[in-house]
C-alpha cells in the first residue's frame, strides 16, 4: 500500500504560448524523489487536467512513468465524467506503466449515488488496474457518499480513496466501516494531519509542490513514527500556507509559487489566469513563513 506524502504534480507550461514545458516537469521529478516525496500524481486537478488534450494528457503520464523509472509510485489522473473516458486514459495508463490510477468523481453530469457505483465499477471490472476513487465535491459538485465508497471498496481494483471533503468526522466514520485493506488519502492540506492521526494513509497534496520534504516529514512522523508532537510542530509552519495557497482556484497560487522559486515558467491555460496581483503579496509572506525564499 502506497503510503506518505504523494505530490498532485503541476503541469509546467512555457510563459510564451502555455504549451507544456516538458524539462522543466523532469527537473520537478527529479527534485521531489531527492527531497522524500513517497509518490507522483500526474495530470490529476492541479496539473491542470481540464485543460489538457487527450494526447497530451497520454504523453504527460507517458512521459513521467518513463522519468521516475519505478523510483516512486506513479498515480495517473484516468478520471473523466465520461465513463467510456476514464475506460480508455486507465487501458492507457495501465499499459505505459503507471502503478495507480486517480479517478475522480464525474463532474458537470451530477450522476446519483447508483451511477456513481455503475461508473467506478464499470472501470474496475473492465480494466485490471488498480484506483483511488477520489471525491472532491467542491470542484464536481457530485459528492460519493461513504456508503457508496463501502460498496465500492470491495471490488479488487478499487484499493483507496482521496477525501477532499476536509470533514474529519465524515472520514472517521468511513475508516471505521471499510473492511479490508483499504487506503484513505486526504485530498486537502489543511486538515491532512487530522486524517493521518485518525488513521489514513497519507496525503495527496498541493502544498507538497513546493515544500516537498517538509510535507513529508509530517507524514513520516504520523504514520512510520507515531511522533505526533512533531508532526504537530511541522505542521505549524505550514498553516498559513495551506490557505494562502487557495486564495484563488487551484493551481493558479502553486503555480505562482513555483514560478517566484524559479522551479517552472508562468504559463497557465485559460480559463485560468495569472494569480491577481493584489494578492502576491498574501502568498510571497505565507512562503516566507515556511522557510522558502521568493525570487523579486
Amino acid at each position: 500500500m502506497l503510503k506518505g506524502s504523494v505530490v498532485a504534480i503541476v503541469t509546467p507550461m512555457r510563459s510564451s504560448d502555455s504549451s507544456v514545458d516538458f524539462d522543466s516537469l523532469a527537473n520537478l521529478i527529479d527534485w521531489h524523489i531527492a527531497e522524500g516525496t513517497n509518490g507522483i500524481v500526474i495530470v490529476g486537478t492541479t496539473g491542470e487536467s481540464p485543460a489538457v488534450s487527450f494526447n497530451e494528457h497520454c504523453d504527460l503520464i507517458k512521459f513521467t512513468v518513463e522519468k521516475v523509472q519505478k523510483r516512486i509510485p506513479v498515480i495517473a489522473g484516468t478520471g473523466a465524467n465520461s465513463t467510456q473516458e476514464a475506460i480508455d486514459l486507465s487501458v492507457y495508463a495501465k499499459e505505459i506503466g503507471a502503478d495507480f490510477g486517480l479517478s475522480v468523481v464525474p463532474y458537470y453530469n451530477k450522476p446519483t449515488q447508483e451511477g456513481l457505483y455503475r461508473h467506478f465499477s464499470t472501470i474496475a471490472e473492465t480494466v485490471d488496474f488498480p484506483q483511488i476513487l477520489y471525491n472532491v465535491p467542491g470542484r464536481t459538485v457530485a459528492d460519493i457518499s461513504n456508503e457508496t465508497v463501502i460498496r465500492l471498496s470491495v471490488l479488487e481494483n478499487i484499493i483507496g480513496l482521496k477525501d477532499a471533503t476536509a470533514d474529519l468526522e465524515r472520514v472517521a466514520a468511513l475508516i471505521g466501516r471499510v473492511e479490508r485493506d483499504f487506503a484513505i488519502y486526504s485530498g486537502d492540506d489543511g486538515s491532512a494531519l487530522g486524517l493521518m492521526m485518525l488513521g489514513g494513509h497519507g496525503v495527496i497534496s498541493v502544498t507538497a509542490n513546493i515544500v516537498p520534504n517538509l510535507v513529508s516529514k509530517i507524514c513520516d512522523c504520523v504514520i512510520n513514527k507515531a511522533d505526533f508532537l512533531a508532526a504537530r510542530n511541522y505542521n505549524q509552519n505550514l498553516v498559513s500556507l495551506n490557505k494562502a495557497l487557495f486564495l484563488e482556484s487551484n493551481p493558479i497560487p502553486v503555480k505562482w509559487a513555483l514560478a517566484k522559486m524559479g522551479k517552472i515558467p508562468t504559463g497557465i491555460r485559460l480559463p485560468l489566469t495569472q494569480m491577481s496581483n493584489e494578492l502576491e503579496g498574501i502568498l510571497a509572506t505565507a512562503m516566507q513563513e515556511a522557510g522558502i525564499s521568493v525570487e523579486d
